[in-house]
């Protein structure tokens, strides 16, 4: 089994998923008031300088954060450290001979048709720690009562669990953006996306401007908002809702017969792209001006990789990665995937914690843990929609 420390990655990936950073290409193979640090120029009066300050109210930034992640935790397992997937082809046909019957010929009952199986077998884990250390007496003197202390130290937990949070959402973004890259990598490997549509991706921008006039052809940027343009959309998305009902080789890249009925299926929409379709679809009761232009349920994402510095559309629909497969991908106008939940998924989350006491300096250190498996199968159907 092999494990990967992504501890550095992972400190890039949560600047970018707080917009502390330009998105990056990635490779998936301090305190103000608007403040002021505190200092001793604010530790006395300005009348006699001499009297100490005094603090008047402590409050504690402390919240938890849930998570913007969509929801793809799959399973988990106590024993054993390997998923393994057992699939078949479907068996061909073959003469009925009941209806050939010639006197005389022989009908052997005992010719042996073996079965086509497929084993896929995902056992890579990522990991990462956190250490938060803890004095005993130190902290002791900046707060007035235990109460006080106690909430300050179930601050400092909670933020490693909103730290945790924050990286775990961010790695399974990436798990998704791993599957729309290799996706993207399948049906345009030149890597110039707006020429022309897939049948897994699926350029709603191109297809749009074919039913048009070369001169009132739209934009990636133009499309989002244009009330046509966004029904031609949601026929398109509930078209392929129909279709990854019906079993069929053309929604997966490995070609494997496979059909993803509703009650499995997952669509995330980017919510810049759902807001649109709220924003030009509903009426002023907020219902759909027609239910035949209602698009799919899903859930939403602000972005696929990062929000840039500015949360232009440009980065929030972007990915910039190098794809497990090996494959560099930099697209944006990335609105939509709609998927089979066995085509990728998180397993095996196991989160623990240490603690070491020094006795000699009175401090203990907390050491929390984190091993998952994230993982992609490119024979389960998946379908980007994207605008180029």
């Amino acid at each position: 089994m092999k494990v990967t420390q992504i501890y550095n990655i992972l400190n890039t990936m949560t600047q970018e998923h707080l917009g502390d950073s330009i998105i990056v290409a990635e490779d998936l193979s301090n305190i103000v008031d608007l403040g002021t640090a505190f200092e001793d120029k604010i530790g006395y009066d300005s009348y006699v300088k001499s009297l100490v300050s005094h603090i008047g109210k402590v409050v504690l930034v402390d919240r938890i954060y849930g998570g913007r992640a969509p929801s793809v935790l799959r399973d988990g397992w106590e024993y054993g450290a390997i998923l393994e997937k057992i699939s078949t082809t479907l068996p061909e046909a073959q003469e009925n001979e009941m209806w050939e019957l010639q006197d005389g010929q022989s009908y052997d009952p005992f010719i042996f048709k073996k079965p086509d199986a497929l084993a896929k077998f995902f056992s890579d884990r990522v990991t990462y720690d956190i250490q938060l250390s803890i004095t005993n007496e130190q902290v002791k003197g900046s707060f007035s009562n235990v109460n006080q202390m106690n909430g300050f130290m179930s601050m400092l937990y909670n933020a490693v669990d909103n730290s945790m949070t924050v990286k775990t959402d961010a790695l399974i973004m990436r798990t998704i953006n791993n599957m729309i890259g290799e996706t993207l990598y399948n049906e345009f490997n030149a890597g110039v996306y707006s020429g022309g549509s897939g049948v897994k991706a699926v350029n709603l921008l191109y297809l749009y401007n074919q039913t048009l006039a070369e001169a009132d052809a739209l934009t990636a940027a133009e499309f989002v908002k244009s009330p046509e343009a966004l029904r031609f959309a949601s026929f398109t998305m509930k078209n392929y809702v129909d279709r990854l009902k019906v079993m069929s080789t053309l929604f997966n890249i490995g070609a494997q017969e496979r059909f993803t009925p509703e009650d499995r299926m997952s669509i995330v929409m980017l919510s810049e792209f759902a807001n649109a379709v709220g924003t030009y679809l509903y009426d002023s009761n907020g219902q759909f001006l027609t239910e035949s232009i209602k698009f799919p349920d899903a859930e939403t994402v602000t972005y696929w990789q990062g929000s840039g510095l500015s949360y232009a559309f440009d980065d929030t629909s972007a990915i910039k990665i190098k794809t497990s497969g090996g494959h560099t991908i930099d697209a944006d106008g990335i609105l939509a995937i709609m998927f089979d939940r066995e085509a990728l998924g998180v397993s095996n989350i196991d989160r623990s914690v240490d603690s070491a006491y020094n006795p000699k300096a009175r401090f203990t250190n907390m050491f929390y843990h984190y091993t998952s498996g994230f993982w992609n199968d490119l024979n389960e159907n998946f379908v980007v929609f994207f605008v180029a």
